[in-house]
């Protein structure tokens, strides 16, 4: 992982770590998973990689979003985004959380403070 004054630049390697910490967790939980939804841009990535992790297949048009979905995104920011499925008991995933973040995910990887997070898929 590397530095730069505000921006912190994500690897390859730290996303894969995270990705089977993540699957990690949701393996010891009680959540019973059985597909995945990836928020458009930062989620689809991850979302695949877990699907791949955990065997668990991504969430397609005409299925509903119920409890056993999991919600995947890079980062919980504001929280405003992940309220909307925290509020219908739906868990969530992300890589980095903030804790001024109205809601916390089910699960995550790293809290971060005010750095401004650059993921690998971000760079072009």
């Amino acid at each position: 992982m590397e530095q730069n004054s505000n921006k912190r630049f994500i690897t390859w390697e730290y996303i894969d770590a995270a990705i089977d910490n993540i699957a990690a967790q949701i393996l010891s939980s009680d959540h019973q998973i059985k597909h995945v939804y990836g928020m458009p841009r930062g989620g689809l990535i991850p979302t695949v990689m877990l699907s791949h992790k955990l065997s668990i297949p991504l969430f397609t048009p005409g299925m509903v979003i119920s409890s056993t979905t999991l919600v995947v995104d890079d980062i919980c920011d504001s929280g405003t985004t992940m309220y909307n499925y925290w509020k219908y008991g739906i868990p969530f995933a992300t890589i980095h959380t903030k804790l001024t973040a109205s809601v916390q995910p089910t699960f995550f990887y790293e809290v971060v403070g005010d750095d401004w997070i650059v993921y690998p898929w971000e760079r072009a």
